[in-house]
């Protein structure tokens, strides 16, 4: 009998929803979770640009905290501190502990923050910026297909559908939440975090806190609902990018809804501005592709 030539194999490795992994990744420690549910339907009771929100098409990985100071820190030491001609890239961190949110961080350092993970360089990856680690010049445009086909895995500040999605969508597909708790009701200051508002709208905390110290969400991350307001890859108007969640002074009855909803100039550092950030694709559901049994996917660059 004649033996059938395999002449091409794919391999899925499926993902499980809410799976927690630890990645080093150039000496930099982060952890995240996977949100599955590919394909899911958008939230017909939000708009996000004037569209419904929060479908992506395919799995991928968020942050389960707000990128840290001890994170930036350790970045800004290996490949240097964010620069170019975009903005002042002048603020540092309000609130200093190494395991507190890093804040006053532009759209625009954060993306190069993504490049140093992706590339070891500020320059290269899903950003395209004019020139190179030392000085990346100006920004170009976004471009993830050509960084994961160079690349391999690349790290990415989430856009508005993929931070929505791991926030309001229910890990059992079965919807969406008004707030990342999983519920439609309000969480409760002191109780279900740190992050809230006294009944005059004063702040009952002041300062952002460590990540991991409230409570855990509905889809493995904590701090979407509150602690730093976080960036957005996706544009909001204009030239503004999008901005979700709350800070340690937000309103958690309103603002923390996942109908509200803002965008800020990508040169804007803020003292209660950071970010988290997204790994695609992700690990778990990368396809092995082999043609005449020569593998010809990365998982990524050494």
């Amino acid at each position: 009998m004649k033996k059938a030539r395999i002449l091409a194999v794919v391999v899925c490795v499926m993902a499980v929803v809410n799976f927690a992994s630890a990645d080093n990744i150039r000496g930099i420690n982060m952890d995240f979770v996977t949100i599955g549910n590919a394909g899911n339907t958008a939230d017909t009771h939000a708009m996000i640009n004037g569209t419904h929100g929060g479908a992506v098409s395919y799995d991928y990985s968020i942050g389960k905290y707000e990128v840290t100071n001890a994170q930036w820190n350790s970045f800004t030491a290996a490949a240097g501190a964010p620069t170019g001609n975009d903005g002042d890239y002048r603020d540092s961190a309000r609130w200093t502990g190494a395991q507190q949110p890093t804040d006053s961080v532009s759209w625009y350092e954060a993306a190069q923050f993504c490049n140093y993970l992706t590339s070891g360089d500020k320059s290269k990856g899903a950003y395209q910026f004019s020139g190179d680690n030392a000085n990346p010049g100006s920004f170009q445009g976004i471009d993830r297909a050509s960084s994961i086909s160079t690349y391999g895995t690349t790290y990415v500040i989430p856009t508005e559908d993929e931070w929505y999605k791991a926030a309001y969508f229910k890990p059992d597909g079965s919807g969406y939440s008004l707030y990342a708790n999983g519920t439609d009701t309000a969480p409760v200051a002191g109780v279900n975090s740190n992050y809230g508002v006294d009944s005059n709208h004063n702040s009952i905390v002041g300062a952002s806190w460590n990540v991991g110290m409230g409570t855990m969400e509905q889809n493995g991350t904590f701090d979407m609902m509150g602690n730093v307001l976080e960036w957005n890859e996706t544009l909001f108007y204009g030239s503004l990018r999008g901005i979700r969640g709350g800070t340690y002074s937000y309103d958690a009855g309103e603002d923390l809804k996942s109908s509200f909803s803002s965008g800020m100039s990508p040169i804007f550092e803020g003292i209660a501005v950071g970010f988290r950030i997204a790994e695609v694709p992700e690990p778990a559901t990368i396809c092995l592709l082999t043609l005449g049994g020569i593998f010809i996917y990365r998982r990524r660059k050494p």
